[in-house]
């Protein structure tokens, strides 16, 4: 029977083929403890007294859930003192967190939806935390929102945490994506997936379909050839399924495959938005994700990880999973805009 691999030890390897440095290993060591924390906290539910509203708003004008405080909080705190932090960003601050002056500082941004999808957190569906690894520009010893405006090829590492039936955390350093599996009883992250990769092609997709009379007319195009299964030109069924908790959802294709969208619609637009999901918290470290695991990620015109950030909180429109899927989804929309051009 084969040993179990840590986390830790995992890290100890990486180091040795040269993929992550003592500080990078450091922060995902940091990170990790910190959900564990939160896996605990989401673990207790009604018991700990965690569910439900936080009677105030993220700075995207979003009800908190207590939950959301409680993640944010943790991160924040464990993350601190460490020293491999010059600071870090959280989707639910307007500002970056600067390390604190008693602390040392380190050389890296560290950027973080503390809890993802925690609208189910109240009925029990999996949630979870995101986060993407920057470098520090050099010489920059207090980082301004400017700094962490880089695009996603800039990263150094990402990774997303399910709290489900298992809590699980998923990382990539750039050398493709491997699988970790919370192991409860003696508290630590165990290898469970090495090297993981998803299929080019999918009968799986996951959309709101409530916003469908609201998309662009080659998302409508898309999908409409998926609905109409071995009678379209497809030429096989589909089938959807759609958690509305991003992790759950993206974690569904890291293990079997299947493709996900948040397109731009006409709901969005209306109210001056550029896309639904933000750039630096969610597209940009599943983007990494989903392209080292095979996958391609884009906005519908444009590969995610080349955009140039403009705002912290910057928002896109998110076409990720099974390669072949998401090129022709891709070009549809790039035929239309040569169409209208």
């Amino acid at each position: 029977m084969t040993k179990p691999i840590s986390l830790i030890q995992f890290l100890i390897e990486e180091k040795r083929d040269g993929h992550v440095y003592s500080e990078l290993s450091l922060l995902i060591e940091v990170v990790a403890r910190a959900c564990k924390r939160i896996s605990v906290a989401t673990g207790k539910g009604a018991l700990g007294g965690v569910l439900g509203n936080a009677g105030s708003d993220n700075v995207q004008g979003e009800a908190q859930k207590k939950l959301d405080v409680i993640s944010n909080e943790i991160l924040l705190e464990a993350n601190a003192w460490g020293g491999h932090l010059a600071a870090c960003a959280s989707e639910e601050m307007e500002d970056p967190q600067p390390i604190p002056d008693a602390y040392p500082k380190g050389h890296h941004l560290l950027l973080f939806d503390p809890l993802d999808g925690s609208s189910n957190i109240d009925v029990n569906v999996s949630v979870g935390t995101i986060f993407s690894v920057l470098r520090c520009p050099d010489g920059v010893t207090e980082p301004t929102t400017t700094d962490f405006l880089q695009p996603g090829t800039a990263q150094v590492a990402a990774g997303y945490v399910v709290y489900g039936p298992s809590t699980l955390l998923v990382l990539t350093f750039g050398h493709g994506v491997h699988e970790f599996t919370l192991d409860r009883e003696h508290g630590s992250f165990v290898l469970s997936r090495r090297g993981i990769t998803i299929p080019a092609e999918t009968s799986e997709f996951a959309i709101n379909m409530s916003n469908q009379r609201h998309w662009e007319a080659p998302m409508q195009r898309y999908i409409g050839e998926l609905l109409a299964g071995t009678d379209g030109p497809r030429g096989r069924d589909f089938n959807m399924r759609w958690v509305a908790s991003m992790v759950a959802d993206v974690h569904r294709i890291i293990t079997r495959g299947g493709v996900f969208f948040y397109p731009l619609d006409a709901k969005i637009t209306a109210k001056g938005g550029t896309g639904k999901l933000r750039l630096m918290y969610e597209a940009n470290p599943m983007a990494f994700i989903i392209e080292q695991a095979g996958g391609a990620a884009t906005t519908g015109r444009e590969r995610i990880m080349d955009i140039a950030p403009t705002g912290l909180h910057q928002r896109v429109p998110v076409f990720l999973g099974s390669k072949n899927d998401i090129d022709i989804a891709t070009r549809y929309h790039l035929e239309a805009d040569q169409t209208r051009g």
